[in-house]
């Protein structure tokens, strides 16, 4: 990778030869301090090494060096001379230059971890200056700190032709997991058993149920994979696995590991690659114990184990003993081993067995359900979420009494829960195309941690590539050309994907410099405008799964590779059953209602003429044209940039993602536009409104037809993420459905009989009403007393002459409530009052303001659409 390769070489782009001296560079870790002499550390100092000889920079020499770089943490006795941060957090980095005419530069850091980051910052910095010595000169301290205790990877194995070559692949895991110390990231998960949402309609199932394919149990004779491995796969399984950890131990990073599936059989699998056999219902619970036991054993390096422990991991709900039988692994390993249960279903009595356990518990929570969402948390859960009651069978919890711990934090934030929050990025939204945007990454920075929780962990680019046995043998990148496919397998592709994540995670206000840096080594001299270019495309579909959501399972919906339905309402099966009736385009619901309008809704409030204050589809069409606008304008500076040179690899393949991702973002624009036209044709009977919604439909199909041949020669006609179509296939196959329902959509209007009422529908639209920002005035308390009022109060400028406060307890188990706020003259007051904070979660609000005319939201969401859009008060006195 560009980014790791410090024992390589390093692009070319931009970098001339390095400034030569006669001196060297002396680099002196402190032999007294032991956190200079752990493995991650001894394994950054090399990387600074290799960076300094690739730039000409000789690290030994005679006399006195041209610059003395120090390496010792905040509580070793040689850092006396340097002036260091006087606060103190875990993985704190400092950079300090020596005093004025020193030589000298101190690499420090809280812990081991913080060493490693400041070495490898400095490292950076050499590998992409011209002039080495000015690199290595700092005007003032560079001190950054992470509110994130978790910031993890997880890469999945799903398919067994596209991922074993990765798997085995030792070059390859070296240049991986460097990219990922280099962005900060300070947990590696490598998951397991995760190919299928159900043991059920099973083809490719290598590794799914692992334990038989890295061990061979003596007290187990009978367990056996059919059919059989070939003489020493087995071995060769675990000994990658081994070399996974130690590799990923020695860069600094916990090595984590995935257990998604624990069923042993397969229903309805008539064409399973294999199966396990010499189990039973009596031995299967000490089978998973003891081989979970031998794995901890054999992998020391093994520092937390994920697990699915609802219905979907082949283990019926409610089955306690089961897990019970399971989680007695943990005492056995004699150290250490976080537990990270999925969040969906997870009860009291599963987190009270995890705590038998004496070990460290987090719940693994969906962020954004499993697609991309804009910068924040959903402020509440669509209405197919809310609890169920009466449910029975396999998913009982799940998908009954805890039901809305399906798609978010549920009602995790319970003091008494006893278990800390992760939240886990699922890969539903965006799976293939290249995605690089800072600010939404620094908005995820901050949402990691919010009320407390614990961090956050991404399901990386590609994660499900292949799933469902639909892998080809011709690679994960499903690019045509190997001119385009990346050096490396794939993941050469996501280098600035990866950093962007993983350093805004580590600190949401990370400076611009070192993405910059990186976007240099890259794109050459084009790299300012890639950023430009790639922030906007990449801010595209997570706004359009915020705002208009089909299906929250990313088993259905690939937004990316959207599978179109009707203006029309649906006749017959809905493509997306978790939709609203009529499951037309019109009627389905944001991923936060709470905040944004659906389409129908949107038109009901024109036709009532009543200002409404939530986001609606007219102004997420108009942020997608200017996202795309913005978008085109620097990719073309980013093309004049490199004209007349041949355009690398990597910037040909940025250049071909935006465009598609551009591409949709008129689609998506164009729809909602179509859809709203037709609502409210529905709603009046007006024929302009009609005539609007094919304008619009034909633009939303033409988008369609131009960003489809694009991609036509750029990928494979089946890029596969699943088994059926809505998961595989490529933009094109997309067309015919929309040419259909353009042409049904025409029909319908040239016979429709829609009553009138006077009312001209198309005036109603106004695409270019923008939303009133009045100037608001509000200090957010930092705590609050349970059993006492909350009082809030918001000093507005004219015209503001109305103002409600929504809030609720920070549960998605619970709907939002609002009360009208009292005016004295500019001041709004009102209180949560003291029967509703006494209670054991967090409290959240945000105000709605009227005006004579027009309503609107605070806090309002910014033009990056990174911030959080209400208050969270999750400290209690």
């Amino acid at each position: 990778m560009q980014l790791a390769a410090a024992a390589t070489s390093v692009s070319g782009h931009g970098l001339g030869a390095a400034t030569r001296f006669s001196g060297y560079v002396a680099i002196e870790a402190d032999p007294s301090d032991e956190r200079t002499r752990t493995p991650g550390v001894a394994w950054a100092i090399e990387q600074l090494r290799a960076s300094l000889k690739e730039r000409g920079m000789p690290t030994q020499g005679n006399g006195e060096p041209s610059i003395r770089i120090r390496v010792a943490s905040f509580s070793s006795s040689t850092v006396g001379q340097f002036s260091l941060p006087q606060g103190r957090s875990p993985e704190m980095l400092a950079i300090i230059p020596g005093g004025k005419g020193s030589r000298s530069l101190l690499v420090s850091g809280t812990d081991a971890r913080g060493l490693v980051y400041g070495l490898l910052e400095v490292a950076d910095r050499v590998r992409s200056s011209d002039d080495v010595l000015a690199a290595l000169t700092l005007h003032e301290p560079l001190v950054e700190t992470t509110p994130n205790r978790v910031r993890s990877v997880a890469r999945a194995f799903c398919s067994e032709v596209e991922d074993k070559p990765w798997f085995y692949d030792r070059v390859f895991w070296g240049r991986y997991l460097d990219s990922l110390a280099f962005a900060r990231f300070n947990r590696f998960n490598f998951t397991l058993g995760i190919g299928y949402d159900f043991p059920r309609g099973v083809t490719g199932d290598y590794l799914h149920f692992p334990y038989p394919y890295l061990l061979r149990m003596a007290a187990y004779p009978d367990v056996r994979v059919d059919p059989p491995l070939a003489p020493g796969e087995r071995e060769k399984n675990l000994e990658m696995l081994q070399f996974i950890a130690a590799e990923t131990e020695r860069r600094g990073l916990d090595f984590q590991l995935g257990v998604w599936t624990h069923a042993y059989e397969w229903t309805d699998s008539p064409n399973s690659d294999h199966h396990i056999l010499g189990l039973t219902p009596v031995t299967h619970a000490a089978y998973c114990r003891d081989a979970l036991s031998e794995l901890l054993k054999r992998c020391p390096q093994i520092r937390g184990v994920t697990l699915r422990v609802h219905g979907e991991s082949g283990i019926p709900e409610g089955s306690y003993d089961f897990w019970q039988t399971v989680f007695e692994a943990f005492p056995r390993a004699g150290r250490p081993i976080e537990i990270d249960m999925h969040a969906k279903g997870l009860d009291d009595r599963m987190i009270e067995i995890g705590h038998g356990t004496g070990m460290r518990l987090t719940a693994g929570a969906k962020f954004w359900a499993e697609h991309l969402g804009i910068g924040y948390h959903q402020a509440d859960i669509r209405a197919t979420e809310y609890p169920r009651q009466n449910v029975t069978g396999t998913f009982a919890v799940s998908n009954g009494a805890r039901n809305f711990t399906r798609y978010g934090y549920g009602d995790f934030y319970n003091e008494k829960s006893s278990v800390e929050l992760l939240y886990r990025v699922w890969p539903g939204t965006q799976k293939h195309l290249l995605w690089g945007d800072p600010a939404l990454a620094s908005g995820y920075g901050r949402a990691a941690n919010f009320c407390g929780a614990a961090g956050m962990e991404l399901c990386e680019p590609l994660f499900f590539k292949g799933r469902e046995g639909s892998g080809h043998s011709e690679g994960r990148d499903a690019y045509l050309s190997r001119q385009l496919g990346p050096a490396r397998l794939d993941t050469d592709k996501f280098d600035v994907t990866y950093f962007a994540w993983g350093r805004y995670l580590y600190n949401p206000d990370t400076p611009p410099d070192a993405y910059r840096r990186l976007l240099k080594r890259t794109y050459g001299d084009s790299g300012e405008h890639i950023e430009i270019a790639l922030a906007n495309s990449s801010r595209i579909l997570p706004l359009v799964t915020t705002a208009w959501l089909p299906s929250a399972s990313n088993h259905s919906l690939w937004v990316e590779m959207y599978s179109p339905i009707s203006v029309l309402p649906v006749k017959g099966k809905p493509l997306y059953s978790d939709s609203p009736v009529p499951h037309n385009v019109s009627s389905v619901s944001p991923l936060d209602p709470q905040l944004f309008l659906t389409i129908d809704g949107y038109a009901q409030a024109l036709v009532s003429k009543r200002a409404t204050a939530k986001y609606n589809p007219l102004e997420v069409a108009r942020w997608i044209d200017e996202m795309v606008a913005q978008s085109t304008t620097a990719l073309a500076k980013a093309r004049k940039t490199t004209a007349g040179r041949m355009a690398s690899p990597a910037f040909r393949r940025a250049e071909e993602d935006i465009l598609i991702l551009n591409g949709l973002g008129r689609y998506f624009a164009a729809l909602f536009r179509t859809a709203s036209c037709y609502s409210l044709f529905e709603m009046t009977g007006d024929t302009k409104a009609s005539a609007k919604a094919m304008e619009f439909y034909r633009i939303a199909l033409t988008s369609w037809k131009e960003f489809s041949a694009v991609s036509k020669p750029v990928y494979m006609s089946d890029v596969s993420y699943g088994s059926v179509a809505e998961r595989r296939g490529h933009w094109a196959d997309r067309l015919p459905a929309i040419e259909t329902d353009v042409a049904s959509l025409e029909q319908y209007f040239a016979a429709a009989t829609v009553a009138k009422t006077g009312l001209d529908g198309a005036a109603l639209l106004d695409v270019s009403k923008k939303r009133w920002t009045p100037t608001l005035s509000h200090t957010a308390p930092q705590t609050f007393h349970p059993g006492s009022d909350l009082e809030l109060s918001a000093k507005a400028d004219q015209p503001v002459l109305e103002a409600t406060l929504w809030y609720r307890h920070v549960t998605h188990a619970e709907r939002w409530l609002s009360v009208s706020m009292e005016r004295n003259d500019r001041t709004f007051t009102a209180s949560i009052p003291a029967t509703y904070t006494q209670s054991p979660f967090p409290l959240q609000y945000y105000f709605e303001l009227r005006s004579e005319n027009d309503a609107t939201l605070y806090p309002a969401l910014n033009a990056t659409l990174s911030n959080q859009p209400y208050f969270a008060v999750y400290k209690r006195t």
